[in-house]
């Protein structure tokens, strides 16, 4: 699995213009983005680039143009950088990570619902039964 440590909001931003298109130009990359923010022909070109070199992403030559695509998943990003976080913020340990969202409000009722259903979903897959 690639490693998406470092990956800047821009960076995710146009990961997610190939996510969801599959394959991309520059040009339809900047377009996309610039419905939301000013940037530079340029400076996609030069972020593509760097997350090339990251090996998040390839190129292919479609003529005179590259065409993009991702080479790692939502959720492998997701999974790294969540990774990253809670080794950032919370020293590795997961559980100081849930307790943070749960004691700070960040998660709703109807969502701890969902948690508690996933995990005892995760328990009885592993074949784990309850005390």
């Amino acid at each position: 699995m690639h490693d998406a440590v470092g990956l800047t909001g821009l960076q995710l931003s146009i990961l997610d213009v190939l996510w969801d298109r599959e394959e991309a130009t520059t040009q339809d990359v900047w377009e996309h983005l610039n419905r939301d923010r000013t940037l530079a022909l340029t400076t996609v070109a030069t972020l593509l680039s760097r997350l090339e070199r990251k090996s998040v992403l390839t190129h292919r030559r479609d003529g005179r143009q590259y065409v993009y695509r991702a080479t790692v998943t939502r959720s492998e990003v997701r999974c790294s950088k969540v990774r990253e976080l809670t080794a950032t913020l919370f020293g590795g340990d997961a559980t100081a990570l849930l307790s943070h969202l749960v004691w700070a409000d960040e998660v709703e009722a109807d969502e701890l619902e969902l948690i508690r259903e996933l995990i005892d979903a995760e328990v009885n897959r592993d074949g784990h039964q309850d005390a």
